[in-house]
């Protein structure tokens, strides 16, 4: 059992190491828009979509960056007590704790699923089934959804970006929980190494 965990740790960490390290350079992206538009206001007409641009890039920076977070152990904790503790007493802790987190992340996970099919076109209560329906070809996309400024942008690959994102952390955590489990079992599993 405890071989099939680290396979599912190796694969999951291998995939969003890959996909935090090309989400680093995000920040350069979001800079570039931020600097045309500092230029586009000082010497030119103003852009209309640089600032929602912006901010679409800072989420997908954010949510998909995410998962690279956790597992590089950046992610904001206490450790008034927490750095003294031996690994096996972090393990259970963080045993015991991921599951708030795995329950936060399920609950955005939905949230985000029926946000993304209200921006598709759909009207109804189960975003399961409306994807579902999209795979089988029996639902449609309906009228896109749209922001509510003047450039106007569709809002559903901002959303999309945030479920995949969402959906890597929630296999990270899960990964997370898999680490510390094999920490109690008395494995020694290296941290994550940049």
């Amino acid at each position: 059992m405890i071989g099939v965990m680290l396979s599912y740790v190796r694969v999951v960490d291998a995939v969003n190491r890959r996909v935090g390290r090309i989400m680093m350079y995000g920040l350069f992206v979001m800079m570039a828009i931020l600097l045309w538009s500092s230029i586009s206001k000082t010497f030119f007409l103003p852009s209309l979509w640089t600032l929602e641009m912006a901010q679409f890039a800072m989420v997908a920076y954010y949510m998909i960056g995410g998962p690279y977070a956790i597992q590089m152990g950046s992610n904001v904790r206490m450790d008034l007590f927490y750095s003294g503790w031996s690994v096996r007493r972090k393990a259970a802790i963080d045993a015991f704790t991921v599951f708030f987190l795995i329950f936060y992340l399920g609950v955005l996970f939905y949230g985000g699923l029926g946000s993304t099919a209200y921006s598709l076109g759909y009207w109804g209560t189960e975003p399961f089934s409306f994807f579902g329906g999209l795979l089988t070809g029996s639902e449609e996309i309906g009228r896109l959804e749209r922001s509510s400024t003047a450039w106007r942008p569709f809002i559903w690959p901002v959303k999309a970006l945030m479920i995949l994102g969402i959906f890597l952390m929630l296999l990270q955590a899960v990964a997370e929980f898999f680490k510390d489990i094999a920490r109690l079992a008395g494995h020694d599993i290296p941290e994550a190494a940049i």
